[in-house]
């Protein structure tokens, strides 16, 4: 893909993969193992400003776009998917305030981007994930604070964030146009950490749910227009499902890389493994499906830089990478046989980790929904 790279981007690229294969990578078997918030790693990502890949100039960030963002967390996945993901949260964090919120939101992005203000964003609630407008926590008026009740599931970074951007109900009678979003700093009464959650993979991201008793904070603290965050929410996802299927593209690539080299050192029947048509058949799937889900995320990311309407598109990346790389991280692993089942190789942790960005930034169900209804109006 480097001809279609700019120069700005080939560079990033390069530091990212730099950074991955020296630091990210060597960790990534014990940040799944301890299951703790890596720290060190998640700062070295600040100190090389990827964080800021996305952001305008203007506002501390690189200067680059979203192509650039999907080239660096590729190449940061392909060192661990949880990495990847950990990169998502600031990054995403960074574009929104400076997006949408007040100059008192905006002074906050410094120490985002360089890692010491940790993010976190609360949407999903216990009963409610896909559908965001049932959301039951309420943030009501009174005088000029905001007192905030709820509890919000799976958020990222939840143990360990300084900030936490809530979505609430300020109309709870309005359905999805009631919903702002609010900020909250984690160290207000009332705000109340659960413990982090034991999942199948994805380690280290400190998750847990997050409890509002009765928040207060100053009505300053609302990001963007009252009423008016499920509009905010959606054009994020947009960008988010750009993010979500890089990082599985990343971990397909990490796949395919270590099948290949596994599949080319371990003999059977007297010769390697890749000789064998039907390993030749899986990796060639691999290699075919890898290069057509890059195209479609790019294709997404260079829409999205120039100001088009990227619903159909993101939905479509999202969908096919992370059905695609679910299938390819499953062969790869199958052609490591058993050694594929032991935790000793990447590969058992790559099937483990991509199995979230199946239901992450909303369900490939809810993908099909999307581009179902984008196909429905571009024929009607």
């Amino acid at each position: 893909m480097d001809q279609f790279y700019s120069e700005e981007q080939r560079m990033v690229r390069d530091t990212a993969r730099r950074l991955s294969d020296d630091v990210v990578a060597p960790a990534a078997a014990a940040i799944d193992r301890d299951d703790e918030f890596p720290r060190p790693v998640y700062e070295a990502l600040a100190e090389q400003g990827l964080f800021g890949v996305a952001l305008r100039e203007e506002a501390g960030g690189v200067g680059l776009d979203a192509m650039a963002a999907c080239i660096v967390m590729e190449e940061i996945a392909r060192g661990s998917g949880a990495v990847g993901n950990a990169f998502a949260i600031p990054v995403e964090a960074a574009l929104f305030l400076d997006h949408h919120g007040s100059e008192q939101h905006k002074a906050l992005i410094p120490g985002i981007l360089e890692g010491k203000l940790i993010p976190a964003t609360a949407v999903t609630e216990p009963d409610h994930g896909s559908d965001v407008a049932a959301m039951k926590t309420t943030a009501r008026r009174e005088g000029d604070e905001y007192v905030i009740k709820g509890t919000k599931a799976w958020v990222t970074f939840g143990q360990v964030a300084d900030v936490i951007m809530v979505f609430a109900k300020t109309d709870p009678e309005a359905g999805h146009r009631g919903i702002s979003c609010i900020l909250v700093e984690t160290d207000r009464p009332g705000v109340i950490r659960g413990k982090s959650e034991e999942l199948l993979g994805m380690h280290g991201l400190a998750e847990c749910m997050v409890s509002f008793d009765e928040v207060r904070v100053p009505v300053g603290n609302l990001i963007g227009p009252e009423h008016g965050a499920f509009k905010m929410a959606m054009e994020n996802f947009n960008f988010s499902r750009l993010m979500m299927s890089s990082m599985a593209l990343g971990m397909a690539q990490a796949a395919m890389e270590d099948a290949i080299s596994y599949a080319g050192d371990r003999k059977q029947f007297g010769k390697p493994i890749f000789e064998h048509q039907a390993v030749q058949f899986m990796i060639a799937d691999m290699a075919k499906d890898i290069a057509a889900a890059r195209l479609l995320i790019h294709n997404a990311a260079k829409l999205y830089d120039a100001g088009k309407p990227i619903a159909l598109e993101a939905a479509q990346a999202k969908l096919f990478t992370t059905d695609m790389a679910q299938v390819h991280i499953s062969n790869a692993l199958q052609i490591h046989g058993g050694n594929g089942y032991s935790r000793e190789f990447r590969v058992e942790r790559l099937f483990r980790d991509v199995r979230l960005s199946q239901i992450y930034e909303g369900t490939n169900q809810i993908q099909r929904m999307i581009i179902a209804r984008q196909v429905q109006k571009a024929y009607a």
